[in-house]
């Protein structure tokens, strides 16, 4: 699943290619997630100009110039492409065709990745923004009583993180990702909120250096933990695996756990 440094890329080289276009048609192939019908989809966006693309949390965004939003979450297997004029691409979720013949397409195999309309505003911060300061991150996690890694990944308390940045971040703070969330020391919980930040940071960084126009995929191979064929991480400490919530997690023993 693309993660939050892969969907930053995503969505600044979408906005550099598509912002500024005129949408001429909306088609939404697949019905099943969507709240809204294809015909709200259309009157809603059809004839309206891409103001900017960029990303909340999880998901993609776009903004049209009548105010209109088109969200785009792209689960586990949703991938886009473009096309020019016709759309070719199997398994399609929803399909953008700008006036200039340009074309977007969301495809899911499995059919889970989800298009909305004018989502809601979440309340949680995003991990990036200048809301989760380190006040706020001390005020959640003194109120939990679960292991800090499933915090990190609960989108209502922060948004964007997912399960492979979980396990860089906490083995960057140098926490085990099984601590009991109230049991971290203030010292700790400053240097979680640090690397949450430069972590994904970093990442996105290393993306746009490596693969500067993708809007598809994930790319994992600059992790230090997170790489089911590493066996060691870069200061030495043999990589574990143990799953925690149904999540394949990755960590080692100079992380300290917190009980």
């Amino acid at each position: 699943m693309p993660e939050l440094p892969d969907l930053q890329v995503f969505s600044h080289n979408l906005d550099k290619v598509l912002s500024g276009k005129k949408l001429k048609a909306v088609k939404l192939e697949n019905t099943k997630k969507a709240k809204d019908s294809p015909a709200a989809f259309r009157k809603a966006l059809e004839g309206e100009k891409l103001e900017k693309v960029y990303r909340e949390g999880k998901e993609l965004r776009f903004r049209f110039e009548n105010d209109a939003i088109l969200g785009m979450h792209l689960m586990l297997h949703g991938k886009l492409y473009y096309f020019e004029e016709q759309n070719t691409n199997k398994h399609t979720i929803i399909e953008l065709l700008f006036e200039d013949g340009k074309g977007l397409a969301l495809t899911d195999f499995q059919g889970a990745a989800v298009p909305s309309l004018n989502p809601e505003v979440a309340e949680a911060p995003d991990a990036l923004s200048k809301e989760f300061t380190l006040e706020f991150l001390k005020e959640q996690l003194a109120k939990k009583k679960t292991a800090i890694k499933k915090i990190l990944l609960d989108q209502h308390v922060i948004r964007g993180i997912g399960n492979a940045y979980a396990d860089e971040i906490l083995w960057e703070a140098g926490i085990s990702p099984f601590s009991i969330a109230n049991k971290i020391p203030a010292a700790k919980v400053k240097a979680l909120h640090h690397s949450i930040h430069e972590v994904l940071t970093t990442a996105e960084k290393q993306i746009r250096k490596e693969h500067p126009d993708i809007i598809a995929g994930e790319i994992r191979d600059f992790m230090k933990i997170h790489q089911p064929k590493k066996t060691h991480s870069p200061s030495g400490g043999a990589i574990e695996q143990k799953e925690l919530n149904g999540r394949k997690t990755y960590y080692t023993d100079e992380q300290e756990l917190f009980e």
